[in-house]
């Protein structure tokens, strides 16, 4: 409900007056109202908000403010009290409620009560009291101006966590667990979103089992963040599966992944590791579709870069993977990850890769603990973008004659 303030005086003053004086000196001009509303609804916290109100209705009426609102359990009950609690009258004393703001008849004490409501959506009652003089029509009008504006921030918070809600629920949907890979071999993966609402983005890590003991490791990243590249990311996921079923080596798996891509116009591109673990031969094969290569932490507790040919990122339609082989020699931990790992804004990617590399660990350190340490070196929690890493060595179990366990 819009208002006008003519007025020129300025806001209702809290120094004490006599019994039955009128305290009315009008409404103040809007130019002082303004930074008073400006500090009410200054987060998306309901309770935050009704303190906000009563705070500010307190200092312009020089009066207890409190909310009042119905509790299923205990009934009406005040909260978010400002001032002298003790001045505001019983619950009862002011329902039912007025459909607007109004003093309330409730004995020697000066009582207004205003509906916190906009729109038709009504949030609660804002009651202030002070002993002595009734409250005015000026008064009134700041205290159903400040209650309006609450009540608009409370139905904006409202709405926020409806649509989070759904957008959970959503995240939640999309974050797919990986698959089980082969006992002889010891994963272990981390996937951290960046902002604090979000459980899901364009980053996957993804495990798929072979045949004779071997496992397939991925890792990917989709362009952008958000519930939009988490809708994508499900897909690329899901047609990797699929194809992975077919125990193509990782180029073919990569080919036939961007040929699936390029058909839909709306696909993000996304880049894409992948790395095939064969404990039996001690051997990992590896293709990269725009992606970061993986790293290898030896026996001795150093870090390096396996090289890898760097096709084009999937959803181009261009094809041209071409794999990599290489030795993986018992106690051997392989890293793939995304690059929200190690790329920071302003830094070059070798210097952000050499960060990686520097890092060293005790003989015999965990897959688990792997992880840990380089999310923690790194200061993972701190990245810019999505990151999901994913740690594999080959088990103490071994393969009898190939057969797969």
């Amino acid at each position: 409900m819009a208002r006008t303030f003519e007025s020129s005086q300025g806001p209702a003053t809290a120094e004490p007056t006599g019994a039955g004086a009128s305290r009315d000196t009008g409404a103040p001009p809007l130019s002082v109202l303004r930074p008073v509303a400006a500090r009410i609804g200054t987060t998306l916290d309901e309770a935050t908000t009704w303190a906000e109100l009563t705070r500010e209705v307190a200092a312009q009426l020089g009066a207890a403010a409190g909310v009042l609102r119905a509790h299923e359990r205990t009934g009406p009950a005040y909260q978010a009290v400002a001032g002298n609690a003790e001045v505001l009258p019983e619950p009862g004393a002011v329902l039912p409620a007025p459909a607007e703001a109004a003093p309330a008849p409730t004995g020697p004490r000066a009582v207004l009560v205003v509906p916190v409501a906009v729109h038709g959506h009504r949030y609660g009652l804002l009651v202030c009291a002070r002993e002595g003089a009734p409250f005015g029509r000026g008064e009134t009008e700041v205290a159903a101006f400040l209650a309006e504006g609450a009540a608009a921030h409370l139905r904006h918070a409202r709405e926020h966590d409806a649509v989070s809600g759904i957008v959970g629920r959503l995240q939640r949907a999309l974050l797919a667990q990986p698959g089980r890979p082969h006992p002889n071999l010891d994963v272990a993966l981390r996937y951290l979103p960046v902002g604090q609402r979000a459980l899901v983005g364009g980053d996957w890590c993804e495990t798929v089992r072979l045949h004779f003991g071997r496992t397939l490791l991925i890792v990917g990243d989709v362009m952008g963040h958000g519930l939009d590249a988490a809708v994508d990311m499900a897909a690329y996921r899901s047609s990797l599966r699929y194809i992975a079923s077919s125990d193509l080596p990782p180029h073919r798996v990569l080919r036939q992944l961007d040929d699936l891509a390029a058909r839909e116009r709306d696909r993000r591109p996304a880049t894409c590791l992948i790395a095939r673990m064969d404990p039996v031969r001690g051997l990992v094969n590896l293709a990269s579709a725009g992606h970061l290569p993986p790293a290898v932490v030896g026996t001795d507790g150093r870090v390096s870069l396996l090289p890898v040919p760097v096709g084009p990122p999937l959803g181009t339609g261009h094809g041209g993977y071409e794999p990599a082989t290489h030795r993986m020699a018992p106690g051997q931990t392989l890293l793939l990850f995304t690059d929200g790992l190690v790329e920071r804004r302003g830094e070059d990617i070798d210097r952000s890769l050499a960060r990686l590399t520097r890092l060293r660990f005790a003989a015999g350190t965990g897959v688990e603990e792997v992880l840990g340490t380089v999310l923690a070196r790194l200061d993972a929690q701190d990245a810019e973008d999505d990151v999901a890493v994913l740690a594999a060595r080959l088990g103490e179990r071994t393969l009898v004659g190939g057969a797969g366990l």
